[in-house]
């Protein structure tokens, strides 16, 4: 993407609009991904970052749990899945899936996060029932299960309607969905990366109907593959104007697009888009989520998913607009089958706190609703000569 110098007089526009806390346009949106002042535009946010969360950021225990990689669809984007038949797919059974999360019963998480492929052939009972036997299993913990995708391939093998669907799940234990199956939803480019059947008009449904039923939901943003800046700031309004309506968003969490790599099992790519694209720099990883708080004036959290983004610039985009880190993933398996440069498969809970706090913040664990668990002590103030780490 080319960078503009913008002039003094349109800053100080900006700075104005967002210190007086109104609402940026599409047309401001654009004109910041378009500003070639990292370091501005990072300081903004930054401000905006600290007026709503303080010099805190927030992190949770969690796990991720694929309960199965089967799926009917063949996303452009997406290493994860297989088809029936496959030699490395797998459905599991409930009583393994209970196994796999009493395995993790002594990490202290607080959050099993579930998200799995759209199977042909597995009834809808399978779902409420595995929630049901992982809540038994793991009382104290938070079921944060299904992108609004996976509850529309619901409705269609159960001929039930979502709002039924979601309270059978409620009642079996499901505290949020996932915010996945957004990536982009201008359908210029969705129609190139997307192949199932859940676009806006139905992921804008499913998420609003959990958030009528009392649900706090994540959203996200799949970025830096073929789309423009200017597909990120609509999908972003699109969202905003979401959140004005049902107030159920928590966070917003920008995930970077994976390239696959050539070490997986049977060495297969299955991404088809990274041959025409490149993966988004740390820069303009930072871009992003610097536009998208200084957007996103009515959500209270920007998350950055260090997986996706490497450590040292998870910790950057901490000064760049994100307040929220997250949690001890021991194994993301949709991330690790298509990544090769060097992200780790686990951060301990004590990595964390180092790294948030290296970072200049003070580390707070918090729950799936975002309710504190428990405060740490911030830096060090005597290790540190700068409480902020070197801008890119």
């Amino acid at each position: 993407m080319t960078g503009t110098t913008h002039d003094a007089g349109f800053k100080r526009e900006l700075e104005e609009k967002v210190r007086a806390g109104e609402r940026l346009s599409r047309e401001d949106g654009i004109a910041l991904y378009e500003s070639d002042d990292l370091a501005w535009l990072g300081g903004l946010a930054h401000e905006v970052r600290t007026r709503k969360n303080g010099d805190v950021v927030h992190f949770n225990v969690n796990r991720h749990l694929n309960m199965t990689n089967v799926c009917t669809a063949s996303c452009a984007y997406c290493s994860f899945q297989r088809k029936p038949g496959e030699k490395d797919a797998y459905t599991m059974r409930i009583e393994e899936a209970v196994r796999l999360a009493k395995a993790m019963e002594n990490e202290n998480l607080t959050e099993l996060h579930i998200v799995n492929g759209l199977h042909p052939t597995l009834p809808w009972r399978y779902y409420p029932r595995s929630l049901k036997a992982l809540k038994e299993a793991l009382p104290q913990v938070s079921l944060k299960a299904f992108t609004a995708t996976e509850i529309h391939h619901f409705e269609k093998i159960s001929g039930m309607p979502a709002s039924e669907i979601l309270d059978e799940l409620i009642d079996a234990g499901l505290e949020s969905l996932t915010g996945g199956g957004a990536e982009i939803f201008d359908w210029e480019i969705r129609q190139h990366i997307v192949d199932h059947e859940t676009h806006w008009e139905d992921w804008s449904r499913i998420h609003r109907l959990a958030h009528e039923k009392g649900l706090k939901t994540p959203c996200t943003m799949l970025y830096g593959h073929i789309e423009e800046p200017r597909h990120r700031v609509d999908h972003v309004l699109r969202l905003r104007e979401l959140q004005d309506e049902t107030g159920g968003f928590q966070v917003f969490i920008p995930l970077r697009y994976q390239h696959d790599f050539v070490d997986m099992k049977d060495g297969k790519i299955r991404n088809r888009l990274q041959a025409r694209t490149t993966m988004a720099t740390g820069a303009e990883a930072l871009k992003t989520f610097a536009v998208s708080r200084l957007l996103f004036d009515n959500v209270p959290h920007v998350k950055v998913f260090w997986v996706m983004h490497g450590v040292q610039t998870a910790q950057l985009a901490l000064n760049h607009g994100a307040d929220d880190m997250d949690g001890s993933v021991v194994e993301y398996k949709i991330t690790h089958d298509a990544d090769s440069y060097g992200t780790p498969n686990k951060l301990t809970r004590d990595d964390l706190l180092e790294l948030i706090r290296d970072a200049g913040f003070r580390p707070v664990e918090r729950n799936t609703r975002y309710e504190i668990i428990r405060e740490f002590e911030g830096p060090d103030a005597d290790r540190r000569e700068s409480p902020q780490p070197m801008r890119v």
